[in-house]
């Protein structure tokens, strides 16, 4: 007899014990595989819900985005960002006028 005993070793448990490791670790695969796959496709869903001009550019990232992660970013910023809008919204930042400054209108009053 050895000094360290061996619990479940040649008895019908271990073979059990076997089966539930396997099938636990064989859930957790295909659970972090089901969850990375359902987290990598939040900008495709994303596009169609919106029904976005740029579903097909989006698409084409996102799959090349498996094998270079950044591109992956790349393509949820462009699902995210409504790029029309952005550009809306800087043109009127850039647009605006500063309070200070005297417009055309009263230059040409004051000549």
């Amino acid at each position: 007899m050895s000094l360290i005993s061996m619990p479940f070793v040649d008895t019908g448990f271990d073979i059990g014990l076997h089966v539930v490791a396997t099938v636990v670790m064989v859930a957790t695969a295909t659970a972090l595989a089901v969850g990375f796959w359902k987290v990598h496709d939040l900008p495709i869903n994303k596009a169609h819900k919106e029904q976005h001009h740029q579903v097909a550019l989006i698409t084409a990232l996102t799959w090349i985005g498996f094998f270079l992660h950044w591109v992956w970013v790349v393509a949820v910023i462009v699902a995210f960002v409504d790029g029309e809008k952005a550009l809306r919204r800087i043109r009127d930042v850039w647009r605006e006028e500063k309070p200070n400054e005297p417009t055309m209108l009263e230059e040409n009053d004051h000549a």
